[in-house]
């Protein structure tokens, strides 16, 4: 379930009117504009893009960018991108990070629908000329390159059928084929690249239940020690907001006996801190 709380009636008119008195005078009114984005889902806030466009002929997300700075500015304009933009926005700035943050791909690989990373491809060629495919190749090397082209160039099955026979036939195969941590062979790119979500998930169970380890925790290794982290907490929750994540707040505290909302109130400071807690449901903002 989503954490957003945002309100069935608004008028985007006056949001706008809103967001643009806080950007006024001397200093900008940041809890103002919390309170508006921070409590409006994707289609408000593309209403109210469109109503600042049309009463200031001014772009709203180039407004904020020169009013507000640091994380808090990041994301606010992160969150206020229709989604699949979003995603295509924030899939360009892994790949040309100086170390590419390579979950990001791999995040809009796999918690993407076929028809939802097709259109995030499409958005990603028209807002930068170049294919996705392009990019990834272009700034990944090796067998990194190889298993990132390879997940956001096929067009998965998402059925929700197992067959349990492949599942632990492909178990022993990654067991096989998966030396130090490594991403090595065909045959790990071509499981990882082709099969549904649920086949993994089976796939990976079976891992488990074969050599006592979680697979899923040897691959997040492997790529953790590949990208960066500064920006995955920001970017968990602004993409998950509307979608799914108070399940994860539970998977978060199962798995790491704090809250979200802690690791917020104490990793980050001020209006970013109040933005990322409005975002997580929290009814003090």
């Amino acid at each position: 379930m989503a954490t957003l709380v945002a309100p069935e009636d608004f008028s985007p008119g006056e949001d706008a009117l809103a967001i643009n008195k806080a950007c006024q005078g001397w200093g900008t009114d940041e809890k103002a504009i919390i309170l508006i984005l921070g409590h409006r889902n994707a289609a408000q806030r593309k209403q109210i893009r469109l109503a600042y466009q049309e009463i200031y002929l001014k772009d709203l997300t180039k407004q904020l960018k020169s009013e507000l700075s640091g994380d808090f500015e990041r994301a606010v304009c992160h969150w206020i991108l229709d989604p699949v933009e979003r995603d295509a926005v924030l899939a360009n700035e892994a790949l040309k990070k100086a170390r590419p943050d390579y979950r990001v791909i791999l995040e809009t690989a796999y918690m993407k629908s076929p028809e939802e990373l097709l259109a995030v491809k499409r958005t990603y060629q028209f807002l930068y000329k170049r294919s996705l495919e392009e990019d990834v190749a272009s700034h990944t090397t090796g067998d990194m390159r190889r298993l990132l082209i390879a997940v956001v160039s096929v067009y998965r099955y998402e059925g929700e059928e197992i067959d349990e026979g492949v599942a632990h036939s492909e178990a022993n195969i990654l067991g096989d084929e998966i030396q130090g941590g490594a991403l090595k062979g065909e045959e790990i790119i071509r499981i990882l690249s082709t099969r549904s979500k649920t086949q993994l998930i089976a796939t990976f169970n079976n891992y488990k239940q074969i050599h006592g380890t979680s697979i899923t925790k040897l691959l997040c290794n492997t790529i953790n020690n590949m990208g960066t982290d500064e920006d995955t907490l920001s970017r968990v929750i602004i993409t998950r907001a509307e979608k799914d994540l108070k399940e994860m707040k539970e998977l978060y505290l199962e798995r790491n006996s704090r809250s979200l909302d802690d690791a917020v109130s104490s990793e980050t400071t001020g209006d970013y801190k109040a933005f990322l807690l409005t975002l997580l449901g929290n009814q003090e903002f």
